[in-house]
């Protein structure tokens, strides 16, 4: 499923072709023609995505909800002489409408696949929103609104990263990658971390993600470890990206030489190092090891 950066991507690709231009909308598909008939001609006003959610504003205070799901997949195309006819089940089409006063050539879009797509208002998106964490990517996301879910809670880190109410956006990548990045364990309950730890990772997930945005791509490899200062080869994965531990089980740890393990957290595999990412110990189990000799 695509992360957080690849949404706000798409968000920031839909508002550079479309905002403020008028746009023909249609469902070649036919689950969303109904509500494309409403659209057909209005303004598309811009674009915006909050985890892994994308709403796209059109006039009348009008929203399409997106959320791609698994195989989703939402193409943009600014600039074009021609737009094609439509390939395979398209659930939605965007094309702008000519007009004198804009020089930009045409631009068009396609959704395919997606687990949803709704005509909302804006109750309905606020409270999408409402039930979503931050989000890293967002510049209203308050990360304190995230601490006081995990402080409170003794489910795995782990698990409360991917747990979209308590974080939006961050996916199977972003969680194994910044627990690494921070020696933390996948299974450390929540309520053991300190505010620190967590504000660490927030403020790396904030800059990891922007990245993300940037190139594509999800790296998180600091410059000591990517494949030209350490002298190997690139990684191979379709998923693409310089990577510490997500789907690296087997292989080496790029810091400390041991081998990647893998395993299963609330229904996704989980990557880390066991001897980077120590499992933890609370202080009263590490006092009555001591006292024991164990």
């Amino acid at each position: 499923m695509p992360e957080g950066h690849t949404l706000r991507k798409l968000a920031d690709d839909l508002t550079a072709a479309f905002a403020g231009r008028r746009v023909r909308v249609s469902s070649p598909q036919g689950r969303f023609a109904a509500d494309a008939e409403q659209l057909d001609g209005t303004r598309l006003l811009g674009a915006e995505s909050a985890g892994k959610h994308l709403f796209v504003e059109l006039e009348g205070e009008r929203f399409v909800h997106v959320h791609l799901g698994l195989i989703g997949q939402l193409d943009v195309h600014a600039e074009v002489d021609e737009v094609p006819g439509p390939v395979g089940a398209v659930r939605l089409r965007l094309v702008t409408v000519p007009e004198p006063a804009d020089p930009r050539g045409t631009a068009y879009a396609d959704l395919r696949g997606a687990i949803l797509c709704d005509l909302v208002g804006p109750t309905k998106r606020a409270q999408v929103l409402a039930r979503l964490g931050p989000d890293p990517l967002r510049a209203d996301a308050d990360p304190d609104l995230a601490w006081r879910r995990i402080s409170r809670s003794p489910r795995p880190i782990g698990d409360l990263l991917m747990d979209q109410a308590v974080l939006a956006g961050v996916g199977n990548v972003y969680r194994a990658e910044v627990l690494f990045r921070h020696r933390i364990h996948p299974l450390r309950p929540g309520s053991t971390l300190r505010v620190g730890q967590w504000r660490a990772m927030w403020d790396d997930l904030v800059v990891l993600m922007a990245e993300g945005v940037c190139t594509g791509r999800i790296d998180t490899v600091r410059p000591e470890h990517t494949p030209e200062a350490m002298g190997r080869a690139p990684r191979r994965d379709d998923h693409g990206g310089e990577v510490y531990v997500y789907r690296r089980t087997s292989l080496p740890c790029l810091v400390c030489g041991s081998i990647i393990k893998t395993g299963e957290l609330a229904g996704r595999n989980t990557f880390w190092c066991p001897r980077c990412q120590p499992k933890f110990r609370s202080r009263a189990v590490r006092s009555a090891s001591k006292h024991t000799g164990a």
